[in-house]
């Protein structure tokens, strides 16, 4: 025990000041995180720093003592790369992180092309559920690093989430990871997800094998992928859209300034050109030209009453447009036809699969809407009821054995005629409201599945015309906020 103790104090005084100061900086933000978790069984690791930076009992630093210059060489690279990967793991799981945005359906708000800097601290962020994970990757490594799952499935977590600086609110645009994304067929080649598929093969309108008997891959809630939407529905709202508008318990909700709708565009003799479309700011890629030879183009549906006549005299058009590049357009002179184009059903079913039948994107929720559910409300489970928040009561809140039979809900064997929900859920919509699949097509987000807010756009790379968005530099990603 002298010997501990001599060697104990020869080893406190050879430690230099910068050396301590650092230790106290590092102890400090550690027991900072240990409080906002609150979990102070952790703080026992405290001693573990101390060690790495006082003591050095452990030889975390052999590697430095070798008389072989390779191997200093490689341990030196093996323990900075150790290091940082350690610093972005924490930062990706509690601060923030980067996100690419994939699709148009946040157009123009956010552009496909952005990379994302999504803020997590604004409404706290999850303890990894699934804590053991490469943090450079999401779920799975690229094929040129041999593929494969970038995390192990155990040890896994129940859901926490941290304290955060304020709730979600209305009008946030929010990132998320996918509710429906649970079970993914392998070589997917639909847009549907599985569950709409398994809906369209039972209801023979999707062609192919048994979506129920191709491989799929199951991933946990937090690795699931990541999705952007704005969110239009609070826990505990009555939500419904009449002709595009979303009324939340019976009122009109005013549309964020860029949300865009698909218009009929037509000249009155000439072709649009491409440098027309991008010079309104239309990507060409959601420009659809229609013809009423075209089978696939369903113009008697799209064009919603014009005549034969009228379509096969000049190209038509249907594009999205905000309210803004619609003036634009009426402006120009030579516009022949400029109308919303019909909301008809294109993508397949709507959420929930067994109610939607004479439901669309633009008349959504039948005549008494649709309540959200909220943590700790309690709402009667009928037939209707139960088509409606089966999932969230199966699947979202771990209630695999439920089953609605005879009129009544069971859960573990027991008869319920109610159930009370344990999360708060909500509504995502695209600010492309016409080209977003979103929750009318796969439903509520449960409050576990949310990742944060985005905060600026990092970089924007343009994919059809080439290099980078200049102007869109640390732009705010959430301007109608």
């Amino acid at each position: 025990m002298d010997n501990f103790k001599e060697d104990f104090k020869k080893r406190l005084a050879g430690v230099k000041t910068t050396r301590w100061v650092r230790f106290a900086i590092v102890a400090l933000l550690f027991l900072a995180w240990v409080a906002w978790m609150g979990s102070w069984w952790l703080a026992l690791f405290v001693i573990l720093l101390f060690d790495i930076y006082i003591t050095g009992y452990i030889p975390f630093s052999w590697w430095k003592n070798s008389k072989n210059k390779m191997v200093r060489a490689v341990m030196s690279w093996v323990d900075a790369i150790v290091y940082a990967l350690i610093l972005v793991y924490f930062i990706f799981a509690f601060v923030g992180q980067n996100y690419q945005i994939p699709s148009s359906s946040l157009e123009k708000t956010l552009l496909t092309g952005d990379y994302l800097f999504v803020n997590k601290m604004t409404y706290g962020p999850r303890v990894p559920m699934t804590p053991v994970y490469f943090p450079l990757v999401h779920n799975a490594f690229p094929e040129w690093a041999g593929g494969g799952k970038s995390y192990l499935e155990s040890p896994s977590i129940r859901y926490k989430r941290l304290k955060g600086l304020r709730n979600v609110e209305s009008g946030d645009i929010v990132v998320f990871n996918f509710p429906a994304g649970d079970s993914v067929p392998v070589n997917n080649s639909t847009t549907m997800d599985y569950y709409q598929q398994q809906y369209m093969y039972d209801s023979r309108i999707l062609n192919g094998p048994d979506p129920r008997t191709v491989e799929k891959i199951y991933y946990p809630v937090d690795r699931r992928e990541n999705y952007v939407k704005r969110c239009v529905g609070l826990p505990g709202e009555r939500i419904k859209i009449v002709d595009g508008t979303i009324y939340i318990d019976g009122k009109p909700q005013a549309e964020p300034e860029n949300v865009q709708f698909n218009y009929i565009v037509a000249t009155n003799g000439r072709q649009i050109t491409p440098q027309e479309w991008s010079d309104l700011g239309v990507s060409l890629n959601d420009v659809a030209t229609i013809r009423p030879d075209n089978a696939f183009d369903n113009a008697t549906i799209v064009l919603n009453g014009l005549t034969t006549v009228e379509v096969t005299s000049v190209p038509y058009y249907q594009v999205p447009l905000t309210a803004a590049m619609v003036e634009k357009l009426k402006a120009r002179g030579d516009i022949k036809v400029l109308k919303k184009a019909n909301a008809a059903e294109l993508y397949g079913g709507l959420y929930p699969f067994s109610l939607s039948g004479d439901w669309s994107r633009a008349n959504y929720g039948g005549e008494d809407g649709i309540l959200i559910p909220a943590k700790g409300l309690t709402v009667p489970i009928d037939e209707k009821a139960w088509a409606l928040y089966e999932r969230p009561i199966r699947v979202y809140e771990n209630n695999p054995d439920a089953t609605f039979r005879d009129g009544h809900l069971y859960i573990n064997g027991e008869k319920r005629d109610d159930y009370t929900f344990n999360m708060d859920y909500y509504f995502m919509m695209g600010d492309n409201r016409d080209n977003s699949l979103d929750s009318r097509y796969w439903g509520f987000v449960p409050e576990d599945h949310i990742v944060g807010t985005p905060w600026r756009v990092l970089i924007s790379v343009d994919g059809e015309k080439g290099g980078i968005r200049w102007d869109r530099i640390f732009k705010d990603a959430n301007p109608d906020k």
